[in-house]
């Protein structure tokens, strides 16, 4: 199985899409499929077909085709890298709206229009209304006099409350204060790196949280240590730039990489760095052993 073909089965198997039902949706022959996974394109019907069927393939499964192009071209044959007219790339997946339904949605702005107007009318009618009632309202004044009456004698108790106040804080002292004891900060070290894999080690912390940021756009999967994949998709920065999976109650994180140079990784917000550089390896694989 190639690099590319392995991406595409992922990203088949997060959608949850079996083979027999990607074929329905890209109308394209089971085996032609399996191929594509296990990178066997000498069964395609001809090499015209290769990069329409690898193409259609990812569109359905929500990757950017020409990325992977790009980024998998080592993979494809030269001699298959031909221009296809557009209409062999496209997945039919939105169904035409009815003409009732259109009628609908040109009338719908008119109808608001209409109910903005009447609000505005109906707000304008309460302000009037509310300010005539209020200049109506004059204060009612009476002719009888009101008698004032002389307050009572003040004592001056200043002196008796400073000489109580300075004796309660003579007698109070504060507590001094328990020093708590340091806690270990959180450490992510790089174990072990080798061609497009690494190897890191989470501890001194009680929780295991990963979060993925896209800066452009990338290919990301997380999987835990027994298989159960937490997510594989495109992360689009002007779509969807980020997704999180909480580990807190696994061991292990396995994270695939599409493109390194735009995918940005955190462990409990604290930023992995590579041990491999991103322009060196664009499609890495990161291994995180969480010690509780």
């Amino acid at each position: 199985m190639t690099e590319l073909g392995n991406i595409l089965k992922e990203a088949r198997e997060a959608k949850g899409l079996s083979l027999d039902e990607l074929q329905s949706i890209t109308k394209i022959q089971k085996r032609y499929l399996l191929g594509i996974e296990e990178g066997n394109y000498s069964m395609m019907p001809g090499k015209f077909y290769v990069r329409a069927f690898i193409k259609q393939y990812a569109e359905a499964v929500g990757l950017d085709p020409e990325q992977l192009f790009e980024q998998h071209k080592s993979e494809i044959p030269s001699t298959y890298n031909e221009e296809l007219p557009d209409q062999l790339s496209r997945v039919q997946s939105r169904k035409s709206i009815s003409p009732e339904t259109s009628r609908i949605l040109n009338i719908l702005p008119k109808i608001l229009i209409v109910v903005f107007i009447i609000g505005a009318f109906a707000l304008v009618w309460y302000l009037i209304v509310k300010n005539a009632s209020d200049d109506i309202k004059d204060p009612v004044t009476t002719g009888k006099e009101t008698k004032v009456e002389e307050p009572a004698e003040i004592v001056d108790d200043t002196d008796t409350e400073d000489e109580n106040n300075g004796e309660e804080a003579s007698e109070e002292e504060p507590a001094e204060e328990e020093a708590e004891p340091d806690t270990p900060a959180q450490e992510l070290s790089v174990l072990s790196n080798s061609g497009k894999n690494t190897v890191y080690e989470l501890k001194n912390t009680d929780k295991f949280v990963v979060k993925v940021v896209s800066l452009g756009r990338t290919w990301v999967s997380v999987k835990n240590g027994a298989g159960k994949t937490y997510f594989g998709e495109e992360l689009n920065k002007d779509v969807k730039a980020s997704e999180t999976a909480d580990l807190t109650n696994d061991t292990q994180a396995l994270i695939r990489i599409g493109f390194a140079p735009e995918t940005e990784i955190y462990v409990n917000d604290q930023k992995l760095e590579y041990a491999i550089s991103p322009s060196d390896v664009t499609t890495q694989n990161i291994t995180i052993n969480f010690v509780k």
